[in-house]
């Protein structure tokens, strides 16, 4: 999602403080992550992303539903956002770094 400068470090501090919580309470076997990445971007927003890996197909349709798709975002976390992704995108895991701690 994209904020505001000003509500950047809000936003951050409300998804590691509650919303990282709350996934990590679900307990959802084959979940791994979530981690938060943060950059400013040219026209004066914040760019956040959220990347989270999971172990397989069931694991992500027990986070996100049949489709795997619908974006997880609480309407606490919407109301700091300006816009933001309906659907989340999904990745195949290609490779990972030899001191990947998912190895």
């Amino acid at each position: 999602g994209w904020t505001t400068r000003e509500n950047a470090d809000t936003y951050q501090q409300l998804v590691t403080t509650e919303v990282m919580p709350a996934i990590a309470a679900r307990d959802i076997n084959g979940l791994r992550g979530p981690d938060l990445l943060r950059r400013d971007v040219d026209t004066g927003e914040v760019e956040f992303a959220t990347i989270m890996l999971f172990d397989d197909w069931g694991a992500v349709e027990a986070f996100a539903g049949p489709s795997g798709r619908t974006a997880v975002l609480p309407e606490s976390a919407r109301q700091l956002l300006q816009r933001y992704d309906n659907e989340a995108q999904n990745y195949d895991v290609a490779a990972l770094s030899t001191n990947s701690p998912l190895n």
